[in-house]
């Protein structure tokens, strides 16, 4: 199959080309770095260097495919987060349709269909001819990186840790030994690999459902003060806590740390959603197979990358 996949080498795009061309499909990767084109080839994939706000460039790409996987990065210096999500939406629907597209597997956010104004899945509404999946993966693993430098004392009051679409945002404190959002303390998450993320859209993608599905996809549930902990353990700050804030207190941190009015807002009603359990019951109702890898594991990746800091 010829397969194209958004996302440059991210998180979840480089497991899944890694995959797909292990398996013998014809791959390309969209990316807006030119840089990046070597490595992309030296995976066995095509490059395709553009941007998703180009509708002719992904109309281009998209051409003569089987399946395509699609995803949005979440921009934090679009003012209005919404606008922006349905504006790079829209490119894409305008593009597969264009190119005849027959498998499009989106990528959501496990809390994106209870966010106001956020949710863009219901664009691809319009998509004729094609077989859909969206997916909507819970909190992403990987996020924890983003936190490294104020786990060891050297951020400030204020500066905010965002968890991707998916919908976690957090705040951290330059004292060390402390998460902190409106969601968190026993609240319960779903945590997820990007790996098994890439596994589940790899799956998706070579199959063809007669109607639009969703799937979600998690790797391990727990509360976020046994994930703090594991987090914690694994670099020597075991007594590591994620502390509940109130919706106002989360919105002032993200006011003071300069983030745009309406993207703080959003941030704090992703947070809202979950700590209220529809995110988490909405993800028990689908009844998703769990992924394979914990965060046990991959505590251990993050204590190598935290140590070489």
């Amino acid at each position: 199959m010829k397969i194209i996949i958004t996302g440059s080498l991210g998180n979840i795009s480089k497991p899944l080309t890694q995959t797909l061309v292990s398996q013998g499909h014809a791959v390309t990767v969209v990316s807006s770095n030119p840089q990046k084109k070597a490595a992309i080839e030296a995976l066995g994939a095509g490059a395709a260097i553009g941007s998703i706000a180009d509708v002719d460039f992904l109309t281009n790409t998209f051409t003569g495919a089987d399946a395509a996987y699609v995803m949005i990065p979440l921009s934090f210096t679009d003012p209005d987060l919404g606008n922006y999500l349905r504006r790079m939406a829209q490119n894409y629907l305008q593009a597969l349709q264009k190119a005849e597209v027959k498998r499009v597997v989106l990528m959501s956010g496990w809390a994106a269909n209870l966010i106001k104004g956020e949710n863009v899945e219901n664009v691809f509404d319009a998509l004729t001819g094609a077989s859909i999946t969206i997916m909507r993966p819970g909190s992403f693993y990987t996020n924890f990186y983003q936190s490294i430098d104020l786990m060891k004392g050297k951020g400030l009051i204020g500066k905010f840790l965002t968890l991707r679409y998916s919908g976690l945002g957090a705040l951290l404190t330059g004292k060390t030994g402390l998460l902190m959002g409106n969601c968190g303390g026993e609240d319960r998450i779903i945590f997820v690999s990007p790996k098994d993320i890439a596994d589940a859209v790899a799956e998706e993608l070579l199959l063809y459902p007669n109607k639009t599905t969703i799937r979600y996809v998690g790797s391990e549930e727990m509360p976020c003060n046994e994930a703090a902990r594991i987090i914690g353990t694994a670099v020597g700050k075991p007594w590591l806590k994620w502390v509940l804030l109130s919706d106002k207190e989360m919105l002032r941190g993200l006011k003071m740390a300069k983030v745009p009015e309406k993207l703080a807002e959003t941030l704090v009603e992703m947070q809202a959603v979950m700590h209220s359990g529809k995110t988490l019951e909405n993800f028990h109702k689908s009844q998703p197979k769990m992924g394979k890898v914990k965060l046990v594991e991959f505590a251990k990746e993050f204590a190598a990358v935290y140590n070489k800091e």
